[in-house]
C-alpha cells in the first residue's frame, strides 16, 4: 500500500480528494458503512411479500423488527472496546465476512422462527458505524473531527435509503428476468448485499490502515494503542451516558422509521410497495447532506461557545424532531406525510451529527468505548421502540382491489405508536436542554487540552 504523505491526523476535509492514507480511509469506510446500512435494512421494503408468504402475524413482525436491532446492541459495546484494542482495519474485516453469512442464507428461510434468527444476526453488522466513527476520528484533527465524523456517517447511513429505494427494484428485475416468482423474489434479492459486504471486506483490509501513523500491530509507539480497560473509563463517566439517551432519541427513531415507514405508508395510505419503498428511501438518503450538515454547523459553533454551545444545539434538534414527527403522524394524506418526514428527518439526522461531534471529546482515550456506548444506545432506542410499536399497532382488515379483484388483507396501522413517539423525543430534547451547562462544566478542561494545540 502506497504511504500517506504526513503522518498526522489531517486538519482539514476535502472530500474530493483520495490523497494520502487519511481520505483512503474516508472513502473506504463510508462506502463500506453504506453497504452495512445497504444489507441490515435489504429486507425492510421487502418485508410485505415474506410477511405474506410466510404466513407472519403482526405479533411475529413485531418481533423481526425487535430482532432486527437488538442484536447491533452487544455488537456495539463489544466493538467499542476491541477496536480500542486491537484497531479497526482487522476487526472491521473480520466483522464484514461474519455478517455476510446470513445477509446471503436469509433467503433459505421458510419458518418465522429461521427467518427472525437470520434477522437476528444481520443485526450484527449495525456496529460497523462504532468502527466508521472510531476511524475517522483517529485520522482527522480535532477541529474537524464532528465534520468528518458526520460526514461519514451520513454518507454511510444513506445506504438505508437506498436499501429502501433499490431492493424493491432488484426484487422486481430478477422476477422479469425469469429466475423466480414474485413471491420468492425477496429470497434471490438478498444475495446482492451479501456479496457486497465481502467484497468491502477485501477492500478494507487491502487498501487502509489503522491510523495515519500505521496499523497498531505494527506501531512501536504505545500511545497510539489503549492499553487501559476504556470501556470502564466511558462507563463512569455520566456524559456517555447522556449522550447515549440522546442518540437514542435520534437515530433510534432513524432506525425505526427505516423498518417501519414501507408498512405505514402501503398499510395506512395505499401506497405499493415499490413507491412506499422510494418514499421511504427519501428519508434515508436525506442522511448524505443533513448528518454532514449537522456536524458541520456543530463545530463551527464549538468554536464560539465551546460543548455548551454544540449541546445547545442537539438539544434544538431534538425538539424539532419530536414536532415533527407528531405531525408526520397526524398528517392524514400521503402528501402531508412525505412532507413532514422530510421536516423531522432532516433534524433527526443533523441531531446524529451533532452528537457524534460531542464524542469525541468527552475522553480522549476512550473514543472507540464512547462511540460504542453511545452507537449502542441507539439500537436500545431502536429496540424499545420496536416493543412500543409492537404494543400500539392497531390490527385491520381492509377489503382492497387488485389485478381488478377485490380482496381481504390484514393490515397494520402506526399512527398511535407514531405520535407517542413524538412526545417522547420531545421529552428527551428537554432533558438535554436542562444538563447541558452541567456537562460543559465538567468537559471544560478536557475540551481545552483538546482543542488547545501544544497544550
Amino acid at each position: 500500500m502506497t504511504q500517506n504523505t504526513t503522518t498526522k491526523p489531517l486538519d482539514n476535509l476535502n472530500i474530493f480528494s483520495l490523497k494520502g492514507v487519511q481520505m483512503k480511509t474516508f472513502h473506504i469506510t463510508w462506502l463500506t458503512f453504506f453497504f452495512c446500512f445497504f444489507a441490515w435494512f435489504g429486507m425492510a421494503p421487502l418485508m410485505k411479500i415474506a410477511r405474506e408468504q410466510l404466513h407472519l402475524t403482526k405479533d411475529q413482525v413485531g418481533n423481526i423488527q425487535i430482532a432486527s436491532v437488538s442484536a447491533t446492541i452487544i455488537a456495539r459495546l463489544l466493538i467499542g472496546r476491541l477496536i480500542d484494542k486491537f484497531g479497526p482495519k482487522l476487526i472491521y474485516t473480520w466483522l464484514l465476512v461474519f455478517c455476510a453469512i446470513p445477509v446471503l442464507l436469509i433467503g433459505t428461510s421458510n419458518s418465522y422462527t429461521s427467518f427472525l434468527l437470520f434477522r437476528l444476526a444481520i443485526g450484527i453488522i449495525g456496529a460497523s458505524f462504532v468502527i466508521t466513527q472510531f476511524h475517522t476520528s483517529i485520522m482527522f484533527a480535532s477541529n474537524v473531527k464532528g465534520t468528518a465524523n458526520a460526514t461519514a456517517g451520513g454518507f454511510g447511513n444513506a445506504g438505508g435509503g437506498a436499501a429502501n429505494l433499490f431492493m424493491p427494484l432488484i426484487a422486481s428485475g430478477i422476477t422479469a428476468l425469469g429466475f423466480c416468482s414474485t413471491e420468492d423474489s425477496w429470497r434471490y434479492a438478498m444475495i446482492f448485499p451479501g456479496v457486497m459486504l465481502l467484497i468491502c471486506a477485501f477492500l478494507y483490509h487491502r487498501y487502509t490502515l489503522d491510523s495515519p501513523q500505521g496499523d497498531f500491530k505494527d506501531l512501536k509507539d504505545e500511545s497510539t494503542k489503549s492499553i487501559k480497560n476504556t470501556f470502564l473509563i466511558a462507563a463512569k463517566d455520566y456524559r456517555t451516558w447522556i449522550l447515549t439517551i440522546a442518540y437514542a432519541a435520534c437515530f433510534g427513531v432513524e432506525i425505526t422509521v427505516d423498518n417501519f415507514a414501507p408498512i405505514f405508508f402501503t398499510d395506512s395510505f395505499g401506497a405499493t410497495i415499490a413507491v412506499a419503498g422510494m418514499v421511504a428511501g427519501i428519508f434515508g438518503w436525506i442522511n448524505i447532506f443533513a448528518r454532514p450538515l449537522g456536524g458541520i454547523v456543530a463545530d463551527k459553533i464549538g468554536k464560539t461557545w465551546g460543548f455548551d454551545g454544540k449541546t445547545l444545539l442537539l438539544a434544538l434538534l431534538l425538539l424539532v424532531e419530536g414536532i415533527g414527527l407528531i405531525w408526520f403522524a397526524k398528517s392524514g394524506n400521503i402528501g402531508m406525510a412525505i412532507f413532514m418526514m422530510f421536516v423531522f428527518g432532516l433534524s433527526l439526522k443533523m441531531a446524529n451529527g451533532a452528537t457524534y461531534s460531542l464524542v469525541p471529546f468527552i475522553n480522549p482515550l476512550a473514543v472507540g468505548s464512547v462511540a460504542g456506548i453511545v452507537g449502542a444506545g441507539g439500537n436500545i432506542g431502536a429496540m424499545l421502540i420496536a416493543f412500543m410499536f409492537k404494543a400500539k399497532a392497531n390490527h385491520a382488515a381492509k377489503n382492497v382491489i387488485e389485478n381488478g379483484h377485490s380482496i381481504q388483507k390484514d393490515l397494520i396501522d402506526y399512527t398511535s405508536a407514531f405520535t407517542l413517539l413524538g412526545f417522547i423525543i420531545l421529552g428527551i430534547g428537554v432533558a438535554v436542554f436542562i444538563f447541558r451547562t452541567i456537562m460543559a462544566q465538567k468537559t471544560a478542561e478536557i475540551e481545552d487540552l483538546v482543542l488547545t494545540p501544544g497544550k
